[in-house]
């Protein structure tokens, strides 16, 4: 593929987004880089870059606007990366209902904005691609990160569903599994919420969970600019995915792969040994 494309990123202030800028810029291609606070991405602005405030939690009328002026800039938008997203932790009898609410309103409601602000220009372009940025955490629920999994595991059954609707507009969706990357995405970065821990039953286990995250901070196995030229390389056809048929859903990290290998062998034993029992409730 050596066609120019433009690509419409959300959270590009830090981790996976700023690295997308970079990459995005040294294959030939143009970048409308966003963020909630356009101040913490002007040292993105280059030739190439333009940037764009855009809030994911905004209101569906007013991401609309948004989008508008964004796909004005270039008069199209080949390419949307749904990136935003943040991480709130603790244990269910800790976490309040608003903080479930303020997870699924960025992680899964801001994406599913975004995305319908920009489907009709899509659906016009007849050639395009959606990218969503999911987790490992889509595939499996660690204790403490409810709300975070929960998140994620809706982003996987409404982007599938997404993904038949528009494949007849010539819209590819990609949806990208992420293992642990070394993106500020933790305690360094701002990006994770925690509940203080109120239930004495859960205070020291809790306490071990967010010992460990702390540990890994900064020492996570996943390259984030391996990571995302994996991703550039998926979109573009180019690089390790020329001539191939990219898959719809792609894991990323050595602890993605393993967890994913996991919990798919345990869903086929459980397929294998309960075959009878499952079977036998039709009629």
């Amino acid at each position: 593929m050596t066609t120019q494309l433009v690509w419409l990123i959300t959270g590009c202030s830090s981790g996976f987004g700023q690295e997308f800028v970079s990459q995005i810029l040294a294959r030939g291609d143009l970048v409308i880089a966003t963020s909630r606070n356009v101040n913490k991405i002007r040292h993105l602005e280059q030739p190439g870059v333009s940037l764009q405030q855009l809030d994911v939690t905004d209101s569906q009328e007013s991401l609309n606007e948004t989008i508008s002026k964004a796909i004005s800039i270039h008069g199209r938008v080949d390419v949307l990366v749904n990136n935003a997203g943040y991480i709130v932790v603790g244990s269910w009898e800790d976490l309040r209902y608003e903080d479930f609410l303020a997870q699924f309103e960025t992680n899964v409601f801001g994406v599913i904005k975004v995305t319908r602000a920009v489907l009709p220009h899509l659906r016009k372009h007849q050639s395009s691609t959606l990218v969503f940025i999911s987790s490992r955490s889509g595939w499996y629920g660690d204790p403490f990160c409810g709300a975070y999994a929960g998140s994620k595991f809706a982003l996987e059954g409404i982007v599938e569903s997404l993904r038949w609707e528009v494949e007849p507009f010539g819209i590819r969706t990609l949806l990208i599994d992420p293992g642990r990357f070394r993106t500020p995405f933790l305690f360094s970065g701002g990006n994770l919420t925690r509940a203080e821990s109120r239930v004495a039953d859960y205070r020291q286990a809790y306490q071990r969970f967010l010992d460990a995250i702390a540990r890994e901070d900064g020492n996570q196995p996943g390259d984030v600019r391996k990571g995302v030229g994996v991703i550039v390389d998926l979109v573009r056809k180019e690089g390790l995915a020329k001539d191939k048929e990219v898959p719809f859903r792609v894991p990323l990290g050595t602890d993605c792969y393993e967890t994913i290998e996991e919990e798919c062998e345990k869903t086929l034993s459980t397929l294998r040994h309960w075959e009878s029992v499952i079977k036998a409730t039709d009629y």
